[in-house]
């Protein structure tokens, strides 16, 4: 079994504020692409990520749009109780429709927000509990989740836990290939 913890840039780090932004089209682009090549090689049963708006949720979107042609399963997992309180309803709405559609939706704390130990706590778990990850993520424009990103090289310093970063230049290459085969449909 191989499960995936992905998770990328929030929306606000990218200046995505409407998801009918070229961005957004790219990155789920990039995703998909990554996503059908790991279940043509018989290397994905699980997208594992959590409820963050930006490359999470649309990873499960993929997840899910995939599943109907992969035998594939989606998870979000939430550091803490209540994670979308604080959100504007359009951002509730989407998170709990996310959560409906998942096939499996957990939290690593039985609480609501009290302190970053649930944050930590939910990193480890999600690194304990997948066999690698995907970042949407380049070390040099530094967001959050560069605490993914540091957690996991000091992980395999001590196991092997496979990482595939896509960074700027990837999702410009995704860009241009999405514009290509776009153009050449029409």
């Amino acid at each position: 079994m191989k499960r995936l913890w992905v998770s990328g840039y929030r929306s606000y780090e990218l200046g995505i504020f409407d998801q009918k932004d070229k961005k957004v089209t790219v990155i789920k682009y990039a995703l998909k692409r990554y996503f059908l090549q790991k279940l043509e090689e018989g290397e994905l049963d699980w997208i594992i990520s959590g409820p963050n708006l930006g490359v999470e949720q649309w990873a499960l979107e993929e997840g899910i749009a995939l599943r109907d042609e992969y035998s594939v399963r989606v998870s979000m997992m939430s550091p803490y109780l209540e994670f979308s309180k604080r959100w504007n309803e359009n951002n509730q709405a989407n998170f709990n429709n996310l959560k409906e559609k998942v096939d499996f939706f957990g939290s690593t704390s039985n609480s609501p927000y009290q302190n970053p130990s649930q944050l930590r706590n939910y990193q480890n778990f999600m690194i304990n509990h997948t066999d690698e990850a995907l970042l949407i993520y380049d070390p040099e424009h530094p967001g959050k989740t560069k605490y993914d990103y540091d957690l996991i090289k000091k992980y395999q310093e001590e196991k092997d836990y496979p990482l595939t970063l896509l960074d700027f230049y990837d999702l410009q290459d995704a860009a241009e290939e999405y514009e290509e085969n776009y153009h050449s449909n029409f």
